[in-house]
């Protein structure tokens, strides 16, 4: 199968595409992995994504749907994949309609604002080791200090509630877009949204229902 899987920052996409990436057992695409990887190779496109990277720009629509174009044509995309957070933006929707992929589903991940920035506002990190802690749903035993080695936690900047909600922002202008983009089909790809208030467990099995117990 080939998914679209969008949502706000913080609502839970990628333990949610990992989950599902196990059941279907196909490989899991971010924009954030390709990028990363085509820098590390050096690669033309790599090389282009990080001269807009370190001028401080957002790297451009085309660039990212070449990206895109080069992933999934892999061979371990040969039986399909899920796309984490693709399209952002509804020229990137149009795109990716115009490489004659036929995509299956397309599922959003909502949830109200106020809980993204209670999830993200309440993020602690422990930087040298990546422990990420939560201060009422996962907290460390002493409150600021990491389990291991009792150091300083941290928040990071993009988790503070002002940035959260700048970062939803932008997100909701972006996206809006592209949502009723999907929701416009009359078939392929079938657009579901999905309560992503509940445990990781009941949505990951709401997702699975959309999709049909049959597909999988």
């Amino acid at each position: 199968m080939k998914i679209i899987l969008l949502g706000p920052p913080g609502v839970g996409k990628g333990t949610q595409a990992k989950l599902l990436a196990t059941v279907l057992k196909v490989p899991v695409i971010s924009t954030g992995d390709m990028l990363r990887a085509a820098i590390i190779a050096e690669s033309k496109l790599g090389q282009a994504a990080q001269h807009y990277m370190d001028a401080g720009q957002l790297v451009p629509d085309d660039l990212i749907i070449d990206l895109v174009k080069v992933r999934i044509n892999e061979p371990d995309c040969g039986s399909g994949f899920i796309l984490d957070g693709f399209p952002r933006t509804l020229e990137q929707a149009q795109a990716l309609s115009l490489l004659s992929i036929q995509m299956d589903a397309v599922i959003a991940l909502k949830v109200d604002d106020s809980v993204i920035v209670d999830r993200l506002s309440g993020r602690r990190l422990h930087p040298p080791s990546g422990r990420v802690y939560h201060i009422h749903y996962q907290p460390p035993q002493q409150p600021g200090l990491d389990d291991v080695t009792q150091e300083p936690l941290i928040q990071r900047e993009d988790d503070e509630p002002e940035t959260v909600l700048a970062r939803l922002k932008v997100y909701h202008a972006q996206t809006a877009p592209v949502l009723q983009y999907y929701r416009n089909f009359h078939s392929k790809p079938i657009y579901t949204e999905i309560d992503a208030q509940g445990s990781i467990e009941s949505i990951s099995d709401s997702m699975i229902a959309v999709l049909g117990a049959e597909s999988i």
